[in-house]
Protein backbone atom coordinates (compact mmCIF):
# COMPACT_ATOMS: atom_id res chain seq x y z
CA UNK A 1 0.00 0.00 0.00
CA UNK A 2 1.01 3.38 -0.84
CA UNK A 3 -0.24 6.78 0.44
CA UNK A 4 1.01 10.55 -0.81
CA UNK A 5 0.68 13.68 0.66
CA UNK A 6 1.89 17.10 -0.19
CA UNK A 7 3.44 19.53 2.36
CA UNK A 8 2.35 23.40 1.29
CA UNK A 9 4.87 25.66 2.53
CA UNK A 10 3.37 27.89 5.60
CA UNK A 11 3.29 31.72 5.66
CA UNK A 12 3.31 33.92 8.61
CA UNK A 13 1.66 36.96 6.79
CA UNK A 14 1.79 38.22 10.29
CA UNK A 15 3.38 37.00 13.45
CA UNK A 16 2.59 39.16 16.73
CA UNK A 17 4.37 37.63 19.83
CA UNK A 18 2.16 38.42 22.42
CA UNK A 19 3.47 36.66 25.79
CA UNK A 20 5.52 33.75 26.70
CA UNK A 21 4.60 31.10 29.49
CA UNK A 22 6.43 30.09 32.63
CA UNK A 23 7.35 26.90 30.36
CA UNK A 24 9.40 28.73 27.82
CA UNK A 25 7.29 28.88 24.92
CA UNK A 26 5.96 31.97 23.35
CA UNK A 27 2.73 33.24 22.96
CA UNK A 28 1.38 34.11 19.16
CA UNK A 29 -1.28 35.95 17.12
CA UNK A 30 -0.78 35.41 13.27
CA UNK A 31 -2.25 34.96 10.13
CA UNK A 32 -1.28 31.98 8.85
CA UNK A 33 -1.41 31.12 4.97
CA UNK A 34 -0.31 28.15 2.74
CA UNK A 35 1.46 28.17 -0.63
CA UNK A 36 0.92 26.09 -3.46
CA UNK A 37 4.09 25.52 -3.53
CA UNK A 38 6.08 22.47 -1.15
CA UNK A 39 7.88 18.95 -0.55
CA UNK A 40 5.81 15.63 -1.10
CA UNK A 41 5.56 12.78 1.29
CA UNK A 42 5.49 9.16 -0.18
CA UNK A 43 4.50 6.62 2.71
CA UNK A 44 4.92 2.98 1.75
CA UNK A 45 4.45 -0.42 3.13
CA UNK A 46 6.30 -3.89 1.86
CA UNK A 47 9.69 -2.08 1.65
CA UNK A 48 10.95 -2.29 4.67
CA UNK A 49 11.18 0.40 7.32
CA UNK A 50 13.45 3.79 6.58
CA UNK A 51 13.64 7.58 5.31
CA UNK A 52 14.95 8.39 1.81
CA UNK A 53 15.22 12.07 1.33
CA UNK A 54 15.46 13.30 -2.33
CA UNK A 55 14.28 16.34 -4.92
CA UNK A 56 16.37 19.49 -5.29
CA UNK A 57 16.37 20.60 -1.55
CA UNK A 58 17.32 16.98 0.05
CA UNK A 59 21.55 18.18 0.88
CA UNK A 60 21.34 18.94 4.68
CA UNK A 61 18.51 17.32 5.53
CA UNK A 62 18.50 14.56 8.12
CA UNK A 63 17.51 11.14 6.69
CA UNK A 64 17.76 9.79 9.87
CA UNK A 65 15.08 9.15 13.23
CA UNK A 66 15.87 12.96 13.78
CA UNK A 67 13.41 14.01 10.75
CA UNK A 68 10.35 15.03 12.12
CA UNK A 69 8.79 12.73 9.43
CA UNK A 70 10.36 10.27 11.54
CA UNK A 71 9.62 11.40 14.55
CA UNK A 72 5.77 11.75 13.98
CA UNK A 73 5.45 8.22 12.68
CA UNK A 74 7.02 6.81 15.57
CA UNK A 75 4.74 8.72 17.39
CA UNK A 76 1.57 7.56 16.26
CA UNK A 77 2.26 4.34 14.52
CA UNK A 78 5.07 2.83 16.48
CA UNK A 79 4.57 -0.45 15.24
CA UNK A 80 4.24 0.50 11.41
CA UNK A 81 6.81 -1.27 8.77
CA UNK A 82 6.52 2.24 6.15
CA UNK A 83 9.25 3.44 4.16
CA UNK A 84 8.59 7.21 3.78
CA UNK A 85 10.21 9.15 1.04
CA UNK A 86 10.80 12.87 1.25
CA UNK A 87 10.93 14.82 -2.03
CA UNK A 88 12.32 17.92 -0.31
CA UNK A 89 11.35 21.16 -2.58
CA UNK A 90 11.26 23.90 -0.42
CA UNK A 91 14.50 25.70 2.11
CA UNK A 92 15.22 23.91 5.30
CA UNK A 93 14.95 26.10 8.57
CA UNK A 94 13.66 28.99 6.30
CA UNK A 95 11.05 29.66 8.10
CA UNK A 96 8.02 28.57 5.97
CA UNK A 97 6.93 24.86 8.12
CA UNK A 98 9.36 22.86 5.61
CA UNK A 99 9.85 20.40 8.46
CA UNK A 100 6.59 21.00 10.36
CA UNK A 101 5.08 20.57 6.91
CA UNK A 102 6.68 17.21 5.93
CA UNK A 103 6.03 15.97 9.42
CA UNK A 104 1.77 17.38 8.97
CA UNK A 105 2.02 15.35 5.53
CA UNK A 106 3.44 12.46 6.93
CA UNK A 107 0.38 11.91 9.67
CA UNK A 108 -2.32 12.46 6.85
CA UNK A 109 -0.46 10.23 4.71
CA UNK A 110 -0.23 7.36 7.35
CA UNK A 111 -3.98 8.16 8.41
CA UNK A 112 -4.83 6.99 4.71
CA UNK A 113 -3.28 3.86 5.03
CA UNK A 114 -4.14 3.27 8.96
CA UNK A 115 -7.50 5.67 9.90
CA UNK A 116 -8.03 4.21 13.08
CA UNK A 117 -4.60 4.97 14.85
CA UNK A 118 -5.25 8.80 14.68
CA UNK A 119 -9.04 9.18 14.97
CA UNK A 120 -9.20 11.34 18.01
CA UNK A 121 -8.15 14.80 18.83
CA UNK A 122 -4.49 14.86 19.13
CA UNK A 123 -3.25 18.22 18.66
CA UNK A 124 -1.37 17.92 22.34
CA UNK A 125 0.39 15.29 20.62
CA UNK A 126 0.89 17.31 17.57
CA UNK A 127 2.60 19.74 19.83
CA UNK A 128 4.99 17.72 20.66
CA UNK A 129 6.30 17.42 17.69
CA UNK A 130 6.34 20.93 16.43
CA UNK A 131 4.29 23.99 17.97
CA UNK A 132 4.03 24.55 13.96
CA UNK A 133 2.29 21.09 13.37
CA UNK A 134 -1.30 21.13 14.46
CA UNK A 135 -1.99 24.38 12.06
CA UNK A 136 -0.11 22.52 9.33
CA UNK A 137 -2.00 19.52 9.48
CA UNK A 138 -5.11 21.41 9.16
CA UNK A 139 -3.37 22.81 6.03
CA UNK A 140 -6.29 25.76 5.88
CA UNK A 141 -6.01 29.75 6.14
CA UNK A 142 -6.21 30.52 10.08
CA UNK A 143 -5.46 32.96 12.88
CA UNK A 144 -3.28 31.08 14.99
CA UNK A 145 -2.91 31.94 18.66
CA UNK A 146 -1.64 30.20 21.56
CA UNK A 147 1.46 28.60 21.02
CA UNK A 148 -0.08 27.52 18.01
CA UNK A 149 -2.42 25.10 19.01
CA UNK A 150 -5.64 27.37 18.90
CA UNK A 151 -6.52 27.28 15.00
CA UNK A 152 -9.63 30.17 14.11
CA UNK A 153 -10.29 29.23 10.45
CA UNK A 154 -10.36 31.59 7.78
CA UNK A 155 -12.73 29.84 5.27
CA UNK A 156 -12.88 32.79 2.39
CA UNK A 157 -9.56 34.17 2.75
CA UNK A 158 -8.41 35.86 -0.49
CA UNK A 159 -6.10 34.03 -3.09
CA UNK A 160 -2.81 36.65 -2.75
CA UNK A 161 -0.16 36.31 -5.54
CA UNK A 162 3.29 36.31 -4.33
CA UNK A 163 7.17 36.06 -4.01
CA UNK A 164 9.00 34.08 -1.87
CA UNK A 165 12.91 34.67 -1.32
CA UNK A 166 15.15 32.88 1.00
CA UNK A 167 18.89 34.28 0.66
CA UNK A 168 19.80 30.36 1.66
CA UNK A 169 21.17 30.71 4.62
CA UNK A 170 19.74 28.82 7.90
CA UNK A 171 18.45 30.59 11.10
CA UNK A 172 17.99 29.36 14.39
CA UNK A 173 14.57 29.74 15.60
CA UNK A 174 15.56 29.48 19.28
CA UNK A 175 18.59 31.93 18.67
CA UNK A 176 15.95 34.17 16.91
CA UNK A 177 13.49 33.97 20.07
CA UNK A 178 16.54 34.57 22.80
CA UNK A 179 17.35 37.73 21.01
CA UNK A 180 13.44 39.08 21.01
CA UNK A 181 13.85 42.58 22.84
CA UNK A 182 10.11 42.41 23.90
CA UNK A 183 7.84 39.24 24.18
CA UNK A 184 4.34 40.86 25.34
CA UNK A 185 3.63 43.05 22.16
CA UNK A 186 0.07 44.13 21.02
CA UNK A 187 -1.98 41.54 19.00
CA UNK A 188 -3.61 42.21 15.99
CA UNK A 189 -6.80 43.33 16.45
CA UNK A 190 -10.35 42.76 14.08
CA UNK A 191 -9.96 41.38 11.30
CA UNK A 192 -11.31 43.27 8.31
CA UNK A 193 -14.31 42.41 7.92
CA UNK A 194 -14.56 40.70 3.87
CA UNK A 195 -11.17 38.89 4.08
CA UNK A 196 -12.31 37.85 0.47
CA UNK A 197 -11.01 41.07 -0.98
CA UNK A 198 -7.49 40.76 -2.19
CA UNK A 199 -6.77 44.90 -1.84
CA UNK A 200 -8.28 45.12 1.15
CA UNK A 201 -6.54 42.52 3.08
CA UNK A 202 -3.07 43.19 1.57
CA UNK A 203 -3.77 46.50 2.93
CA UNK A 204 -4.53 45.62 6.16
CA UNK A 205 -1.76 43.53 6.49
CA UNK A 206 0.74 45.57 5.45
CA UNK A 207 -0.59 47.57 8.55
CA UNK A 208 0.61 44.54 10.46
CA UNK A 209 3.89 42.91 11.78
CA UNK A 210 6.32 40.36 11.91
CA UNK A 211 7.77 41.04 15.76
CA UNK A 212 10.55 38.05 14.80
CA UNK A 213 11.69 40.14 12.34
CA UNK A 214 14.26 42.53 13.81
CA UNK A 215 15.52 40.04 16.01
CA UNK A 216 16.10 37.63 12.77
CA UNK A 217 18.04 40.77 10.96
CA UNK A 218 20.37 40.73 13.77
CA UNK A 219 21.24 37.43 13.11
CA UNK A 220 21.21 37.12 9.40
CA UNK A 221 21.48 40.89 8.30
CA UNK A 222 21.25 39.62 4.73
CA UNK A 223 17.06 39.51 5.50
CA UNK A 224 16.95 43.28 5.25
CA UNK A 225 18.34 43.27 1.70
CA UNK A 226 15.82 40.63 0.81
CA UNK A 227 13.18 42.45 2.06
CA UNK A 228 14.40 45.81 0.35
CA UNK A 229 14.89 43.92 -3.06
CA UNK A 230 11.17 42.56 -3.22
CA UNK A 231 10.00 45.56 -2.01
CA UNK A 232 11.57 47.65 -5.04
CA UNK A 233 9.63 45.53 -7.41
CA UNK A 234 6.79 46.69 -8.98
CA UNK A 235 3.23 46.14 -7.34
CA UNK A 236 4.31 45.09 -4.28
CA UNK A 237 1.90 46.05 -1.48
CA UNK A 238 4.01 45.29 0.99
CA UNK A 239 7.40 42.68 2.12
CA UNK A 240 7.55 40.72 4.79
CA UNK A 241 9.25 37.80 7.12
CA UNK A 242 7.82 34.33 7.34
CA UNK A 243 8.45 33.07 11.01
CA UNK A 244 11.40 32.76 11.84
CA UNK A 245 12.99 33.29 8.65
CA UNK A 246 14.91 33.83 6.54
CA UNK A 247 12.54 33.17 3.78
CA UNK A 248 10.77 36.97 3.04
CA UNK A 249 7.71 37.23 0.97
CA UNK A 250 5.80 39.95 -1.32
CA UNK A 251 2.50 40.48 -2.21
CA UNK A 252 1.12 41.46 -5.34
CA UNK A 253 -2.25 42.66 -7.37
CA UNK A 254 -2.19 39.78 -9.59
CA UNK A 255 -0.27 36.83 -11.13
CA UNK A 256 1.17 38.71 -13.89
CA UNK A 257 3.13 40.95 -11.21
CA UNK A 258 4.03 38.49 -8.71
CA UNK A 259 5.81 36.68 -12.03
CA UNK A 260 7.44 39.23 -13.06
CA UNK A 261 8.82 40.07 -9.88
CA UNK A 262 9.92 36.73 -9.12
CA UNK A 263 11.79 36.68 -12.74
CA UNK A 264 13.18 39.78 -12.01
CA UNK A 265 14.44 38.90 -8.52
CA UNK A 266 16.00 35.56 -10.00
CA UNK A 267 17.93 37.37 -12.58
CA UNK A 268 19.27 40.26 -10.29
CA UNK A 269 20.41 37.60 -7.27
CA UNK A 270 20.68 33.85 -8.83
CA UNK A 271 21.85 33.17 -5.65
CA UNK A 272 18.86 33.40 -3.75
CA UNK A 273 15.90 30.97 -3.82
CA UNK A 274 13.08 32.74 -5.68
CA UNK A 275 9.86 31.36 -5.95
CA UNK A 276 5.91 32.74 -7.31
CA UNK A 277 3.77 31.82 -5.12
CA UNK A 278 -0.28 31.90 -4.75
CA UNK A 279 -1.21 32.01 -0.86
CA UNK A 280 -4.10 30.53 0.74
CA UNK A 281 -4.83 26.76 0.14
CA UNK A 282 -2.83 24.81 -1.71
CA UNK A 283 -5.46 23.53 -3.76
CA UNK A 284 -2.93 23.23 -7.16
CA UNK A 285 -0.31 21.43 -5.42
CA UNK A 286 2.29 22.96 -7.86
CA UNK A 287 5.14 21.46 -7.55
CA UNK A 288 8.72 23.32 -7.79
CA UNK A 289 11.26 22.57 -10.79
Amino acid sequence: MKARAFAPAKINLSLHITGQRADGYHLIDSIVAFADVGDIVTVETGKGAGLSVTGPAAQGVPADESNLVCRIARAFWPDADVHIQLEKHLPSASGIGGGSADAAACFRAMSKLFPCAAAADVTSELLQIGADVPMCVSGKPARVGGVGEILDPIDALASLPAVLVNPGIPVSTPAVFAALECRSNAAMGVLPDDMSDPASVADWLSRQRNDMQQAAIAQVPQISAVLDHIASTSGCAFSRMSGSGATCFGIYPAPADAKAAALQLAAERPDWWVCFAVLGSPRPKRMLS
